[in-house]
């Protein structure tokens, strides 16, 4: 049996794992920099990368130890090499290929998208191709049509805000904390009045199959300038509900223009979102922990889509 050793640092995570061929995760162990960049509101790509520097080797050493398996018995090295923070990238991908040259092991590119769309086949090992995958998190808003292992066809994808930065922006917008994707969920979860009555004006986006959430995003900051204008308080709940309504219905609205006859994988940060797992209540979701960037998915991919490409 062989084991992949994988690196993901594409963001502002730091992960390790240790992926047997049987997709089984040994370990995957993640360091988090939410903390350190709340201060901001936002990553920064400098300190991203600075403390992706700091905790990948003392990662690396844990997620062997956990996984109870030593660098000698490790066969192939895998690490996430685009897209991403390019210095946040170069960091786990530079180490990554550092460890294959010195241990002469074979080293796998894997594109983070194909990471994300891996987490689904983790979780859920009867997922073959054909598939759709639908990829939605705080960078990437794509949907993709998975023939087989090698071919990856880009069906649609945003025009501007991916959808889980539109959930951070509006949440920035409205005063909650950062990531504000879960504040606005947990927000939204809060409301209790007559939701037939909760409207929030959007762009026509049924015209094409691509996404756009920058019109969503103005809605929301001109309600609460209004609002704010004519000292009018906020029903932040509320706005959560409408806004959190809108940018998953033209989730499903997208699936169901290039939907085929065939299962649907959900994958990304926003895969997490409870509210989005509803109106998809067919769909192959990963578990919640394998939604996020972590290098589990990274090992998947380097062991399933090692020669895929998107086209």
């Amino acid at each position: 049996m062989s084991l992949t050793l994988a690196f993901e640092t594409s963001c502002d995570e730091t992960s390790v794992a240790v992926v047997d061929s049987d997709l089984k995760v040994l370990s995957n162990v993640v360091a988090s920099q939410i903390d350190i960049h709340k201060r901001f509101g936002g990553v920064v790509p400098e300190v991203a990368s600075r403390n992706h520097l700091l905790a990948i080797e003392s990662l690396t050493d844990e997620a062997l130890r956990v996984a109870g398996v030593s660098l000698s018995q490790v066969t192939r090295i895998a690490a996430t090499t685009h897209p991403g923070l390019v210095g946040a990238v170069m960091v786990g991908r530079v180490f990554a290929e550092s460890i294959a040259t010195a241990r002469n092991l074979p080293f796998v590119e894997v594109n983070h998208i194909i990471g994300h769309i891996a987490s689904c086949v983790l979780s859920n090992l009867e997922l073959k191709p054909p598939f759709i995958a639908l990829v939605v998190s705080g960078g990437h808003t794509s949907i993709y049509r998975v023939q087989d292992y090698k071919k990856i066809k880009l069906v649609a994808s945003t025009m501007d805000d991916a959808c889980g930065e539109a959930f951070d922006k509006v949440a920035k917008v409205l005063g909650l904390s950062y990531p504000g994707g879960p504040e606005v969920s947990k927000m939204a979860s809060q409301f209790k009045g007559d939701t037939s009555l909760v409207f929030m004006p959007n762009v026509n986006y049924k015209k094409t199959s691509n996404f756009s959430y920058s019109g969503l995003k103005t809605a929301v900051l001109n309600c609460v300038n209004r609002k704010r204008q004519i000292g009018k308080e906020l029903n932040i709940p509320e706005i959560c509900f409408a806004f959190q309504r809108e940018a998953i219905g033209q989730i499903i609205a997208k699936c169901e223009m290039v939907k085929e006859k065939l299962p649907i994988a959900i994958s990304g940060g926003v895969a997490a979102n409870r509210y989005l797992r509803e109106q998809f209540p067919d769909a192959f979701f990963p578990e919640p922990e394998l939604c996020g960037d972590n290098a589990a998915m990274i090992g998947a991919a380097a062991i399933l889509f090692s020669d895929a490409k998107i086209i």
